[in-house]
């Protein structure tokens, strides 16, 4: 993992964002893979503004989310179709042939989690897989316990995850019960996963997730095992990790060509 710790969250989205952009500069064909939440909110603003700033092109780019809620239409203003329209796609020049989002509405939900995974087999695979921590350590929606080597499919949510959700439904008695997910083992197959994580209430899962165990208690711990991880972190989600110090000493002592 490559830990770059932020003084606050603007500036690590900035970061991620120069992360993308380089990619779509240099590969114009690139796969990315989009999550939602609040967390990058300011990464997708700072995509938006460049593309209208310098012309970033993504008229090539394929795209897929992580996950979606099951039993909600896309038009749902809660869905994750609606999230990645509002805050993203209607911003950029994006076609709307190239967005892939789970069908949460879908007749068959094991076949149409099948035939995602065959989709990002067929786009080549994910380029960059955009990433948010869940306060237990959850990526996607794959909740403690998944299985490391999981694929795309249902998952059931925990009262934690319900409740983080709750506000955006009315309440959480609202919330559904049931996601789509990409599971760990097609994260782990992205080329590379930029993970961003803000915020105290997000230090505790940072720091088991980077200098913890590798464990299915803590999801996202197997990204230790991930050939290319970029952790971008403030300096309060950063505040529990023992190595912080080092972490920083690498990065300022990193080669001009390995710096973003």
């Amino acid at each position: 993992m490559e830990i770059i710790i932020q003084p606050d969250s603007q500036q690590a989205s900035q970061i991620a964002a120069r992360i993308v952009a380089r990619l779509v500069r240099e590969k114009p064909h690139a796969v990315l893979g989009f999550a939602t939440g609040n967390t990058p909110l300011q990464l997708y603003r700072n995509l938006a503004v460049v593309h209208g700033d310098t012309g970033l092109d993504f008229s090539d780019v394929t795209s897929f989310n992580l996950d979606e809620y099951i039993g909600i239409p896309r038009a749902h203003p809660s869905s994750f179709h609606s999230y990645m329209w509002a805050h993203l796609f209607s911003h950029i020049n994006m076609p709307k042939e190239r967005i892939n989002i789970p069908d949460g509405m879908a007749g068959d939900i094991p076949a149409a989690c099948r035939k995602y995974e065959q989709a990002i087999r067929t786009a080549g695979g994910i380029d960059i897989q955009i990433l948010g921590l869940g306060t237990n350590g959850h990526i996607g929606f794959n909740e403690p316990s998944s299985s490391l080597s999981s694929r795309t499919r249902i998952k059931t949510l925990t009262d934690d995850s319900r409740l983080t959700a709750g506000p955006g439904f009315g309440g959480q008695e609202n919330v559904p019960n049931h996601v789509i997910t990409m599971g760990l083992g097609t994260i782990m197959d992205a080329k590379m996963c930029l993970l961003l994580a803000f915020g105290k209430k997000k230090a505790a899962a940072v720091a088991r997730m980077v200098e913890g165990p590798v464990t299915a208690m803590v999801p996202g711990s197997v990204l230790q095992m991930h050939p290319r991880t970029v952790l971008i972190l403030d300096k309060d989600a950063a505040a529990e990790l023992k190595m912080a110090d080092y972490y920083n000493w690498v990065r300022d002592h990193k080669p001009d060509w390995q710096k973003y």
